[in-house]
């Protein structure tokens, strides 16, 4: 289905639901057919190996950072890494990818993880750009849209660039209750050799843990976050888990809540990709490139080349890979026994929604839709383990979320498989199952991984966790000060490209004293300035027809509920990073409708990615209990690259 039809659809059914507007229609979206992969020299998802190959575990001991003395020195480099890929011939090929690594260690994708106790001895850590080759940078693996608000487009850095000061990065520990200079925010990137840092860059080495970090054990995550470029260094390998544990949820046999440890603790990384037939990572940036998409304008007439010479390279809207990766390896195997097993779940997408579900399957079968479903259980998500064991047949999973399951593999016949299936498609996401023109021709993106019950059964005493049962987690509750009205909106650079926005639901002054409503860029004054130490609720109002999963820096969060709503959509002109204008919305007279719904299963624990549905506005309550600066976003990293993300700031200024 092309984006414009999507967006135009989308906005109907936006429209139904009360919220109006005239919107242009912006960048198109097209499934590509194998013919037209093979003919632009990419890898054909038809003709790669399903559950071959087998899986990395990232919770496994041997694949864990070592720190010496409360320090570790992580670097970023470049390195080739075999995927399982097939190339033209059927022989296997290497990818070019960069990825995380111990200094003086060799790197990979995904990194290593990081494990710490919470409320236990801090970690100090270096992070070390070293992309580059001897004395020169490398070029980035994939094309960089200069026309975006990005590092190189800041006053001051304007005359630098990639070739010949290299490509920037900043990690950001998703989910650590971060010190604001090490945060990870997006203008505190830095050059190889830290020859270029950021507007905001403080220190080289990063602090996380101790007493006023996270308190309790869960699964977060860390990655690269510079400015307009995140989208493209995480497509290249910059992602890796980090795991909290505390007093209950051990990682040891003897765990006080009965949990499966090591070795039957998993952690798997989903991200989806697209391959050359030579093994390089292929992300569409040019027209005639499959999954490009033409610009228009509101009449339909291209726009002019001299905007993107050469016609780009450019930024799309979404970007959805046909090849599915667990842990850098395309659609893995992993062996188990016939007992419990904890799966630590990361969706490490750009745009990919998925509903997870888990198929049984006969021995060597390789697609879903020939299984019966196994119930599962969601034990926690994101920064917390639940209350209790929730027995479920499916969950929704949004980019940049975790889920954290216990599979039951007991009642599984010895050499039989357990596929997990993806029942969402392969465009955005709106809120229900797709559409035959929402899914890729011949698609494989319906399969993530599989299981095969091959494994002897082990002398070790297999755990118990049933539906129901105690685990302590859950997210506290506070009382809030203030309610804030904020806004999701969808609209359009100054080149007419499709821009998602944030912005407010309300008439707000920012803390430069000026009055503002709707749509923001991330170049405007803070709007939201929560005192330091108070509990605020914040309404997410979704006046765009896509799903987006909202992250914000700093806090955990409670998802509230969520209720639809109508309003007027009314247009705006968007003051863009340039001096240029795009066009924006506000909203007004918005009316609740119906009764509101509470948190799905796997919300209801401590978040910090919340899923903003179309028409529907979705409450959470945080503490800001940290002073300075973060960032809140859309974790479709498309989207946050291209403005849809804002400061926040805590306690008083400078802002």
């Amino acid at each position: 289905m092309k984006r414009r039809d999507f967006l135009t659809l989308s906005i109907r059914s936006a429209m139904a639901a009360g919220l109006t507007a005239s919107i242009p229609l912006a960048l198109l979206r097209s499934h590509s057919s194998h013919a037209a992969l093979l003919a632009a020299g990419l890898s054909d998802p038809a003709a790669q190996p399903l559950f071959v190959n087998s899986a990395p575990n990232a919770l496994s001991p041997g694949f864990r950072y070592a720190a010496s003395g409360g320090n570790l020195r992580i670097r970023v480099a470049e390195t080739v890494q075999m995927t399982g890929l097939l190339g033209a011939g059927g022989l296997p090929v290497a990818t070019r990818v960069w990825g995380y690594g111990p200094h003086n260690g060799p790197v990979s994708w995904p990194g290593r993880t990081l494990e710490l106790q919470a409320n236990g001895a801090p970690l100090d850590v270096t992070w070390e750009n070293e992309l580059i080759d001897g004395a020169m940078p490398l070029s980035h693996l994939l094309p960089v849209d200069g026309s975006l608000h990005w590092v190189y487009s800041l006053a001051g850095y304007q005359h630098l660039g990639i070739d010949t000061d290299g490509v920037p990065v900043v990690t950001h520990v998703h989910g650590g209750h971060n010190d604001s200079p090490f945060d990870g925010n997006p203008e505190f990137f830095f050059s190889p050799r830290f020859k270029v840092t950021g507007p905001r860059w403080e220190a080289r080495s990063y602090r996380y843990g101790g007493p006023d970090w996270n308190a309790v054990a869960g699964t977060l995550w860390y990655h690269d976050h510079a400015l307009g470029i995140t989208r493209l260094n995480v497509y290249a390998g910059l992602a890796g888990f980090f795991i909290l544990r505390d007093a209950d949820d051990t990682g040891l046999p003897d765990n006080p809540l009965g949990l499966p440890a090591p070795p039957y603790e998993l952690g798997f990384a989903i991200q989806d990709r697209m391959f050359r037939h030579t093994g390089e990572l292929f992300y569409p940036a040019f027209p005639g490139d499959p999954f490009y998409g033409d610009f228009i304008d509101e009449e339909g007439a291209e726009l002019p080349e001299e905007i993107f010479p050469g016609g780009g390279p450019s930024a799309l809207a979404e970007f959805f890979g046909d090849h599915m990766l667990v842990n850098g390896v395309i659609w893995p195997r992993y062996g188990v026994e016939q007992r419990q097993y904890r799966v630590r779940l990361l969706n490490g997408c750009d745009s990919r929604f998925m509903r997870l579900c888990f198929k049984l399957v006969m021995a060597g079968e390789t697609d879903p839709s020939m299984g019966v479903r196994l119930p599962f259980q969601v034990i926690g998500s994101d920064q917390s383990l639940r209350q209790t064991a929730a027995q479920v047949e499916q969950a929704d999973f949004a980019p940049g979320e975790r889920l954290d399951l216990l599979v039951d593999f007991k009642a599984v016949p010895w050499g039989a498989r357990v596929i997990i299936e993806n029942l969402l498609g392969d465009a955005p996401f709106g809120g229900r199952e797709p559409k035959r023109e929402d899914l890729f021709p011949d698609r494989r993106t319906d399969r993530i991984m599989a299981f095969d019950v091959v494994v002897p059964l082990s002398a070790r005493a297999d755990t118990g966790i049933v539906h129901g049962s105690w685990l302590g987690g859950g997210a506290p509750v506070t009382a809030a000060s203030r309610t804030r009205k904020l806004a999701l909106f969808e609209g359009t650079d100054q080149y007419g490209r499709l821009q998602p926005l944030l912005g407010t639901a309300e008439p707000v002054m920012d803390v430069a004293g000026n009055w503002v409503n709707g749509a923001l860029a991330w170049h405007s004054p803070v709007t939201e300035n929560p005192d330091l130490h108070s509990s605020e609720i914040w309404e997410l109002y979704n006046a765009t027809g896509d799903a987006h999963p909202i992250h914000l820096h700093l806090v955990h969060f409670e998802v509230l509920d969520r209720q639809p709503f109508k309003a007027r959509l009314i247009e705006q002109p968007l003051l863009e990073f340039d001096g240029s204008f795009g066009q924006g919305y506000r909203l007004e007279d918005i009316k609740l409708l119906g009764q509101p719904r509470g948190p799905a299963p796997q919300e209801q624990t401590r978040r910090d990615m919340v899923v903003a549905l179309p028409g529907e506005v979705t409450r959470i309550r945080a503490r800001f209990d940290k002073p300075g600066h973060f960032v809140w976003h859309c974790h479709i990293l498309s989207h946050e690259d291209h403005e849809m993300m804002r400061p926040f700031h805590v306690g008083p200024g400078p802002y």
